[in-house]
């Protein structure tokens, strides 16, 4: 009698368990991938060189399908004789929509961009901070019930000076210093 009433419980639990699954909300999700950025901060007409790099976020819980989110990237590269170390730092809100397994979403976001000193044209003094927004969009796709995949790009816009010989050291924009940018990021989401 025992080993029949297992079978029972299992096909009356069964329905419930799967039910649950397909009602899945993530509350957070944490993205880790590679980027691509178009350009270099020093990459005047004729000597333009793409960065590659890495790319992090933290998603928060949404509300009506509105998502707060922190993202950083950060990228390495040589251009102009000069080194391009790049870390953004940017928040902002993400909107999705599910369509079966996959989510179409997105985002506008704003923040500060770190340079190293030295990223000017042939290793010219440069700022070190300056303001930065990307607008874009994505897709990600399920593999499993807490991973997605995702693929993501957008527009970004990063105001960038280079600094004046002393005393003042005054900020100064040079001719053909790039300000927009297009950026593609791919990799997994973690849900929870």
């Amino acid at each position: 009698m025992r080993f029949c009433l297992f079978p029972l419980i299992f096909l009356i639990c069964l329905p419930t368990s799967l039910r649950g699954q397909a009602d899945f909300k993530a509350r957070y999700q944490i993205y880790g991938g590679y980027t691509y950025l178009s350009n270099t901060m020093n990459g005047f007409p004729g000597a333009r060189q793409s960065l590659d790099g890495w790319d992090a976020s933290v998603g928060f819980p949404a509300w009506h399908s509105l998502r707060f989110k922190i993202d950083a990237y950060g990228y390495r590269g040589t251009n102009l004789n000069a080194p391009q170390h790049a870390l953004f730092v940017l928040a902002g809100g993400q909107y999705s929509h599910t369509i079966k397994r996959e989510t179409l979403f997105v985002e506008g976001l704003m923040g500060d961009a770190a340079l190293n000193r030295d990223w000017g044209p042939q290793g010219a003094k440069s700022g070190t901070a300056a303001f930065t927004s990307l607008i874009g969009g994505g897709l990600d796709s399920s593999i499993s019930r807490h991973f997605l995949y995702r693929v993501d790009g957008g527009f970004q816009y990063t105001y960038t000076s280079l600094i004046g010989p002393g005393p003042d050291f005054a900020p100064y924009r040079v001719r053909g210093l790039p300000t927009y940018f297009g950026r593609f990021s791919t990799g997994l989401v973690w849900q929870f």
